[in-house]
């Protein structure tokens, strides 16, 4: 207990220090990078931009807050469709122009975003729903009887038009190890800003698998997929509202 307030004055003073009170510096940044606040951030707390799945300071993760929603983590399936033999169907060409949709602001550049990806509960008008079964594991899966849309005869080839058809799977054991690795050790801290400065710093407890899938279970936690034609990443975000985070806070400063 007492490591873990050692890290926290430690984390506040870092803070305090470099960071409350400014406007980020992005003006060297590509404007069309979203991720530039944040790499700002990161360089202000003494942060090494990497891609390792471990804590960023302390044993805490940090998370920043400049939109709607804050990200989990960008996490793969473990299984696509896509990469099936018994399918015979690539990435782009094939799943992407089947389950996913045109974008007209992108030259017509098919993806599996916005529409067509799937949420808890209740069927898309693509008849694509996330479900969870009871080890945790989670499926983006279709169905053919619940497509809306006019031509899917056409769209979809005659060997996928059947119902709950895996799109693609999480194993639970999968996801845990990426989330606790980065959540459940000490926590995390998210950087607040008022207007354009950073002002207030906020730390929530640590976050293991349970309390995760409970906020998917919910609709809490989204799979948000920006998965694009052109662009061999899957981009599999899982996010959730500030509001969502705001309830995990534990100490404001």
């Amino acid at each position: 207990m007492k490591d873990n307030i050692k890290k926290k004055r430690k984390i506040v003073n870092l803070f305090t220090r470099n960071v409350k009170g400014k406007i980020p510096d992005v003006s060297g940044a590509n404007k069309r990078h979203d991720g530039k606040d944040g790499h700002w951030l990161e360089t202000q707390m003494g942060i090494k931009h990497n891609a390792d799945n471990l804590p960023d300071l302390y044993g805490f993760e940090m998370k920043n807050n400049t939109s709607s929603k804050t990200t989990f983590g960008d996490w793969s399936a473990d299984y696509y469709i896509f990469k099936d033999k018994k399918y015979a169907i690539n990435r782009d060409n094939g799943f992407l122009k089947i389950f996913g949709n045109p974008n007209p602001f992108k030259n017509g550049r098919y993806s599996w975003s916005g529409k067509p990806c799937p949420k808890i509960r209740k069927y898309n008008d693509f008849g694509q729903i996330l479900k969870i079964d009871r080890k945790g594991n989670i499926f983006a899966m279709y169905s053919f009887s619940k497509d809306k849309r006019a031509k899917k005869n056409k769209i979809v080839p005659l060997v996928m038009q059947k119902d709950n058809l895996i799109l693609a799977k999480w194993e639970s054991e999968s996801i845990k190890n990426k989330l606790e690795k980065k959540f459940n050790v000490q926590g995390w801290f998210k950087c607040l800003k008022v207007g354009d400065k950073y002002e207030k710093i906020v730390f929530g407890d640590p976050i293991n698998f349970d309390i995760w899938i409970k906020g998917v279970k919910k609709g809490l936690i989204i799979f948000d997929s920006g998965m694009h034609a052109g662009n061999k990443r899957p981009y599999s975000e899982w996010r959730a509202s500030n509001n969502y985070w705001d309830s995990l806070i534990r100490e404001k400063y």
